[in-house]
């Protein structure tokens, strides 16, 4: 008789909402949210201006509480943790980094260790430090420009830039918001490509992108949430929650969906076709 072998255990949560509820200024921003982000995925929150995505990123990143429901990141409970350590654990990309000062590409990636915009006075990083700067720009592209300005680099090279920052504290999760903002289309690719190394070079790092555009969404993409007036219209698997009907109902207004090469691509149709089609 052969031995049992012992089920698979699923990889471990890294983001737990349940129930989550906003308002701000007396208007409610989110109704009754559910997420849950395993290691290993990659999830995409999709949905129009102002749907809440970025209120919901926020909670992500433990930057945000809700005015009701639970949130857990890393296992730990928003509200009972001490914020700071567990943002230390947290890589964010945002294109709209706030940089003042030129430092070079190399400092930019060292401040992830230190989360902090530019550099702390009598703050020395180590050769290993160093080292995992110049490894994750080589990675990505830009080790040949690691002692260039900050002012000098393209938009392109700054979202590739930002990225290694946000991972040389070897997080658990990464957030991206809106990433792709700014670049144009040689630039977008070649992000979508820098994002997509991640799967293979940090396979249990679990990532959640925020956007409204489905071409920006990365190859490596297993899973989404589309989101409409601070509601989840669809979440799971990528290729099940992303289609014609449920982008449309998140959307309002017919919107055709294609998924070809693992890549997503999106039409507005035509609100007279759609209505001919279901009358």
């Amino acid at each position: 008789m052969l031995p049992r072998t012992a089920a698979p255990h699923p990889p471990s949560p890294v983001v737990e909402l349940r129930d989550v509820t906003f308002r701000r200024d007396g208007k409610q921003i989110l109704h009754g949210i559910d997420l849950t982000v395993r290691e290993g995925e990659h999830w995409a929150l999709l949905g129009p201006n102002g749907a809440g995505k970025s209120t919901l990123l926020g909670f992500c990143g433990a930057l945000t509480h809700p005015t009701s429901g639970t949130v857990r990141i890393l296992g730990q409970q928003l509200g009972r943790v001490d914020l700071q350590q567990l943002r230390r654990a947290i890589g964010h990309v945002n294109p709209r980094h706030p940089l003042r000062s030129p430092l070079t590409i190399r400092e930019v990636v060292l401040t992830g260790l230190v989360g902090s915009v530019d550099l702390p006075p009598r703050w020395q990083p180590t050769r290993g430090d160093r080292d995992r700067a110049d490894s994750l720009l080589g990675m990505f592209g830009l080790v040949d420009r690691a002692d260039e300005r900050w002012p000098t680099l393209s938009q392109g090279e700054r979202g590739r830039a930002l990225i290694a920052r946000a991972l040389i504290s070897q997080p658990r999760l990464l957030l991206l918001d809106e990433p792709s903002t700014g670049l144009d289309v040689a630039a977008r690719e070649q992000l979508l490509e820098t994002i997509d190394l991640l799967r293979e070079n940090h396979p249990r790092l679990a990532s959640i992108m925020v956007t409204h555009h489905l071409e920006e969404l990365p190859a490596t993409t297993t899973h989404a949430m589309l989101i409409s007036g601070g509601s989840a219209v669809a979440a799971g698997p990528a290729d099940e929650t992303v289609t014609t009907a449920q982008v449309s109902a998140a959307f309002a207004h017919p919107i055709e969906v294609r998924h070809e090469d693992g890549r997503w691509a999106a039409r507005a149709g035509s609100v007279r076709r759609s209505a001919v089609a279901t009358g």
